[in-house]
Formats: structure tokens, sequence, C-alpha cells
């Protein structure tokens, strides 16, 4: 591929899976290997807002917030907005270098400001104005070459409204629970007072794994950044405090690694003697989790272990890496430049080796957002269920962050828009291995897909056509982005991707019914896996958005106040109803059914009108189509059907229904008709 940047090494293996594609067709028999590399704190829009055909900066279906705009125009200071702005504008203006953005307020507080109930709308005061900031492909070339030679996942979210140690519990447990000794949710980074911190009490995955009979490693270096939290559950504390006991005053190992980086040659022999005496009183079980997760190598040798044990056949079944400061991508400590490199050497491993390259699957990730916007509400449970709430308020899912899905499997430059969390990785882990993780919530389970939606195992695919990262540059100190003085939303890259065909078949419908004063809204969902609604009362109907997880049709009576309703339905993959009206209007009384066909890729709409007064109603295309707007007469008391073709725009519709007769009278209906197969984004 000229001009790529992906190691020729990886690119040499791209080209003979397309010439001669390995292991195809055994589904996930044919995986022997699964890395997990979790870099640090970046939101999917701060990223990949401007990355061609994914959900974007030109989605259709932004939400508005309550006040007026869509929820790309943040309330500012005074009564000014702030739209997403490009940091490399923002570092020219500045002075700054683009790859050094600081970072901004990622605690548990924050993030619920910034949520604000899920409004959206209360990003700027509880992050800055520098939340706004985004990259774009000649900023982040490498991101958007993987993005586009491989798979990524557009609705992929953080667990949790927060920092990094709860949402890595997520990743390597399956939840966060419950600070030791105390009522507290595990919500923040308390485990990083590791000599006070007695130790989290419930089992790990990895802990399942070994108990299984599966191999496993944990990839570091002296600077983890302090995150592998399995260094922060009490097991995996009692074997490094054992294995530290001839240490004199440390307990932990990052203690220990800290002291030993601060030591001279002699001073880091005797450290490293006293750590070996310490490592042989461990018993056989004790050995193999030291090993395995607490054992850390000499600086820069993380990509350079992982690279010998790709080139020895020692490469465990599941591997986690995680980078030093440094290469962690954290916009505290790193760059983006700075980290791709580390990704640059794990994929540069893995393409010097195709016979292991053809049997890995390697997800890249991010733990959460830092305070970085991202537009997309984040599905959150209902009221009431259990395990998902704190002081409150629902503990996530958080906001998006990038996935790329990076294996023989997944080459195409695919989207997927299935909704997953960190926990979707050991989920699929769990369909993988066979080995289960109670921890994760039965909620999660019914919002979250396990990521096998990303793969297509039935055959191989040429990588679509699209330079070695480039230089670091001298730190020049971190700076805060701040927007221009005239504002513009940014124009999102033209273009779709293919899209994976996903599980969801999304329906809603219903009409007023004065006498209750309600609006009886159906849902329902053709697909196989429950979807996540979220309505948003503009009218007042609430006093904060709703949510629902729909597999089996339901009714959601929702209230009417004062004589008129507009609210709006949102769901997965664009899916979206617009609902408005009033009690005295000459529509007030219809009653419209939505069905979608799967098999013609075409909606109906019937529409009935019980009132004494003909209506005229027009279906207008809002996009998707090019034809003119169709306009039909209902009879007083009387019912008629209309259809719309959405097999030309690949299942896509948006459509808005009006009445002549009642002006209040409004309907949208936009979403994508699933048949199964694959698609392109919208």
């Amino acid at each position: 591929m000229a001009g790529s940047l992906l190691p020729p090494s990886l690119q040499q293996a791209l080209a003979a899976d397309a010439a001669r594609p390995a292991a195809h067709g055994g589904g996930l028999r044919d995986i022997e290997h699964v890395v997990v590399l979790m870099q640090e704190n970046r939101s999917f829009d701060h990223y990949f807002g401007m990355l061609r055909g994914v959900r974007g900066y030109a989605d259709r279906n932004a939400v508005e917030l309550p006040g007026g705009g869509s929820v790309f125009e943040q309330p500012g200071p005074g009564s000014g907005r702030v739209l997403p702005f490009s940091v490399r504008e923002a570092a020219a203006a500045q002075k700054k270098d683009l790859q050094y953005v600081g970072n901004l307020d990622h605690s548990w507080d924050g993030g619920q400001r910034a949520w604000n109930g899920g409004w959206m709308n209360n990003w700027i005061s509880a992050k800055t104005a520098a939340t706004m900031a985004h990259y774009d492909r000649r900023d982040v070339p490498l991101h958007y070459e993987l993005a586009d030679t491989f798979t990524v996942c557009d609705a992929y979210h953080s667990s949790i409204h927060s920092s990094t140690s709860p949402n890595r519990n997520h990743l390597v447990s399956g939840w966060t629970g419950f600070e030791p000794g105390s009522g507290k949710r595990a919500v923040g980074n308390d485990a990083y007072d590791e000599d006070k911190h007695p130790g989290y009490t419930w089992t790990t995955y990895p802990e399942r794994l070994e108990k299984a009979g599966h191999t496993w490693r944990v990839y570091q270096e002296w600077d983890n950044f302090t995150d592998n939290n399995l260094e922060f559950y009490a097991s995996f504390k009692a074997v490094a405090k054992k294995a530290l006991a001839k240490v004199d005053g440390v307990h932990t190992m990052t203690a220990f690694y800290g002291k030993l980086a601060g030591a001279d040659a002699a001073g880091r022999t005797r450290l490293a003697g006293l750590l070996e005496e310490g490592v042989r009183t461990l018993g056989r079980a004790e050995r193999s989790l030291f090993e395995r997760a607490l054992r850390r190598g000499e600086p820069h040798s993380t990509a350079t272990a992982f690279a010998a044990d790709v080139a020895s056949g020692r490469l465990p079944e599941v591997t986690y890496i995680v980078p030093s400061a440094a290469d962690s991508e954290h916009p505290g400590a790193s760059s983006p430049v700075e980290s791709a490199t580390i990704v640059y050497k794990v994929l540069d491993a893995l393409g010097r080796h195709p016979d292991v390259w053809r049997r890995t699957a390697l997800f890249l990730t991010y733990d959460e957002n830092d305070g970085f916007f991202d537009h997309v509400p984040p599905p959150v449970p209902p009221a009431g269920t259990a395990g998902e709430f704190w002081d409150g308020q629902p503990t996530g899912l958080g906001i998006r962050v990038p996935m790329i899905v990076i294996s023989p499997w997944t080459v195409g430059g695919y989207a997927c828009s299935e909704v997953f969390d960190h926990t979707s990785i050991t989920r699929f882990l769990e369909r993988w291995t066979g080995v289960g993780e109670p921890n994760i919530s039965a909620w999660r389970r019914t919002v979250c897909g396990d990521l096998t939606a990303a793969f297509d195992f039935s055959r191989g695919r040429r990588q679509p056509a699209v330079r070695q990262p480039g230089a670091i540059p001298p730190f020049s100190g971190r700076w805060a982005p701040q927007p221009p003085l005239r504002q513009a939303l940014p124009r999102q890259e033209h273009g779709s991707r293919p899209a994976r065909p996903l599980p969801y078949q999304v329906d809603a419908d219903g009409g007023f019914d004065p006498g209750a004063a309600v609006f009886r809204m159906a849902v329902r969902n053709g697909g196989r896996a429950s979807a996540h609604l979220a309505l948003y009362p503009y009218a007042k109907e609430y006093d904060a958005p709703q949510h629902r997880d729909v597999l089996k049709p339901a009714e959601w009576d929702v209230p009417v106040r004062g004589g008129a309703y507009r609210f709006t339905v949102t769901g997965p993959n664009g899916f979206r109803r617009e609902f408005a009206g009033t009690a005295g209007g000459a529509a007030a009384g219809v009653k419209i059914t939505s069905r979608l066909d799967a098999g013609r890729r075409e909606i109906h709409l019937t529409l009935v009108n019980p009132g004494t007064r003909d209506l005229t109603c027009t279906l207008t295309p809002l996009a998707y189509a090019d034809t003119a707007p169709r306009t039909l007469t209902v009879k007083a008391g009387s019912t008629r059907t209309i259809a719309h073709a959405a097999g030309a725009a690949h299942g896509w519709y948006d459509l808005e229904l009006r009445a002549a007769e009642d002006g209040s009278f409004h309907r949208r209906l936009m979403g994508h008709v699933e048949n199964g197969k694959e698609s392109v984004t919208g």
C-alpha cells in the first residue's frame, strides 16, 4: 500500500491473506490468540468524529438539547455556545504543538455533571471549552488507517462515567463493586493509594482463566502507569506482598519498581535479588499469578517482550498489554504519535509471523474519554436496576471511546454499530474459551453485545486501498485548546463504509389518547438482541430522559401535560422517532402504525383517522431518497396505508409526516431496515 503507515510486515501478511485466505470458516475456533491493548483517555468524537462513514459530526440522529439546538452546540459562558473545533487550528492560533493537549476533569462527579441526567448539555462547565477539541486524519493518521483497513466500532462505550480504575475494573473483572470496608462504590481511583488500599475482593477474569487452565499474561514494564488493575485485587496484592517480603519498606509492585528505577546499578542488582528470593518462596499457584500478572520488564521492553513471545511460539491465549505512561496515549503524559509507536510495534510483531497473525484477534481501545466530548448519549439502565446505580446516578454505560478490531476476520474498513462496552471484551473471551464471568450484570448482558458481530469468519477480504508513525516532537508543555471566534460544525469526511449486520429491528408508533391524557406508544424489536431506547421529553412529559430496553413488544404510555406533547425516541444505529401534536388539533386522534418489511426493505405506514374531518397528509423524504413528497387524503373515519421503499438506500430511511389541517402534528421516522446481511453506513 503506497503511503501506508502500517508496518510493511503487516502489509505483506494482509496481501498474503487476500491471495490465500487462511483459517476462515471455522468461526471462533479459528482464533488461537486474543490481544487486548487498552490505551488511555480519548473519546470517540475526539479521535473519530471526522472519520468517514461513522456516527460522528454528520450524525443525523444527534439529539436536541432541552433549550434548543443540537447536542453539538454546547452551552458555554453566558448565552454563548461552543461547537466542536479542530485541535490543529487551535494549535496554530495558540502557537502550540497539537500532540500535547492537556487532560481534563475525568472524575465521577465531572462525568455526571457533563452527562447531566441524560441531557448531555453541561460539558463546558464540567470540563472547560477544551472538551470540544477534536483531531482529524492528518493528526492521527495511523488510527484512521487502522479504521479504514479493519473494523471500527462506533457504538463502543466506556463502562462507567468516571476515571481509569473503575473502567479497567470492568475490563478485568466484569464490574466495579465497592471499596473494601466501606459502603462506597468503587467509582474513583481510590485503589491507587496502594499501601493503604486492602484490595478488591471479588474474582477477576484472569483468575478464572487460570483456574480453567487457559494461558494468559500481562505485558508491562517498570512504569505501567498504574494501569494494570489486577494489582489492586486482594488476591494479587497478597502474592505481591509475599514476593516483596525481603525488600524493606516496600509492599506493592508499584513501590518496588519505583524504587528500582531510582537506584544505581548496584542498588538495582541488590533489589532484583531480594525480589527473586521472595519469588522463590511462592507456591506454584502464587508463582503463576506473579509471573503472569505482576512481573514487569525493564523500561521500553513491553513491545519487545511481546514480539519475542510471538516469534518463539510462547504467545499466550489471552494477552493484556499495559503500556508505560509515555506510550499510554494519556493527554497528561503521552501523545497520539508517541503511543502510535507501541501500536505499530505490536502490529509489526504479528505481521512478521503470518502464521500467528492469521490466528490472532487484537482489540485496540481506550479505558475512558478523559474529559473530551462525545455527542452520543450512552445507554443507561432504567431506574431501579440492581447494581447499576450509585448515589442516585447510573454508573454506566459511559461515554463512547474508540475501538478498532484488528484481525484477518475484520479486514475491509467496516463499521460495526452494535452497542458494546468494556465487559464486551470479556464476553468475547467467554464465547471463545467457554469460561464464564458471573460478575457481569444482567443489564449489561442485555444492552451490550459480545463483539462477535465485528467479525466475519465466512470468507477473507482484500484490504481496501488506503508511512511508520511520524517523529515524536520535543515536549513543549501541555495546553488547553480554545475555540475559534467564528465557529461552525466540523465537516465530517464524506462517504460511507461497509457495515456489519446488526441484531436490531426496532420500531415505535402510536397515538394520543385524549381521554387518558397520554400518548400510547407501542415499542417493539424484531431483532435477536435487546435494543436500548431513550425518550427525550421536550414538552416536559418527564423531568429527564427515560430509558427502556426492548426485545419483546411493549407499551409505553407517555404522559401529556398541558394538552401538548413533543418527544423524541432514539435507539441504536440511527433509529429515531419524533412525535408532536396537541389535544385540540385536527389530527389529535390520528394513530399511525409502522411496519418494517426486511425482505423488501420497505417501511409501511398505516394512518387511522377516527375524527370527523378529512386530513391531508404529506410524507416527505428528508434524506436517502430523491423522490418527491407524497400527499394522500385520509377521510374521516377511514384508514390509509402508504409504503416507502428503502432498498435503493441500502435500507436507510428518514421520513417526515405532516397534516395540512393541523400545524402542530408532526412525525419523523428514521432508521435502518436490517435484513441480516452486510450493508453500508448511513
